[in-house]
């Protein structure tokens, strides 16, 4: 059986209604149901040339199915651990601004940074690239990054601390 354009739709037509109301039962929800049953349907066939048995097509839905489940499930667990482990941690992190002056004050602040500084913020903290996608996006060595972002955030922090009025607590 090849999945040329009936032949798939056979397989579609034969086999994704049950793999919708496998899904449904492990999942509760109709619409993760069909999503589930769509993404296994679409790697089975995309992997349908290197299945050993073509007429057990629905066992390895099945199984996709089931595998797809258990990893949203792994990913969700992992998810929410970290989130109780660093949530409170990285909500402490935020700098919030107070109000649209503190907001102007830092983009006028940035904007007088020379280029690459600013594009090595820009890609480091507002793309939030690592440092080494944010040096490749620049061209430029990982060291040289580094050094762009140092020197970036050290020119941000003078100019906005000489422009913060005393006795102001920003």
């Amino acid at each position: 059986m090849e999945p040329d354009g009936g032949t798939m739709a056979e397989l579609y037509t034969r086999y994704v209604p049950g793999g919708i109301r496998l899904a449904y039962l492990l999942t509760g929800d109709r619409h993760q149901a069909e999503d589930l049953a769509h993404e296994a349907f679409i790697r089975c066939v995309g992997r349908f040339q290197h299945l050993r048995a073509h007429t057990a097509f629905d066992a390895y839905l099945r199984r996709a199915i089931v595998n797809l489940h258990t990893s949203g499930l792994r990913r969700r667990k992992t998810e929410r651990e970290w989130l109780r482990r660093e949530g409170p941690r990285q909500a402490a992190a935020v700098i919030t601004q107070r109000d649209v002056g503190e907001r102007e004050d830092l983009w006028r602040a940035l904007s007088a940074l020379p280029p690459r500084q600013r594009a090595a913020l820009v890609l480091r903290y507002y793309e939030d690239l690592s440092e080494r996608d944010a040096a490749e996006a620049l061209g430029c060595s990982l060291s040289a990054m580094k050094s762009l972002v140092a020197r970036g955030s050290e020119a941000l922090r003078d100019v906005l601390t000489t422009h913060t009025p005393e006795g102001d607590d920003r």
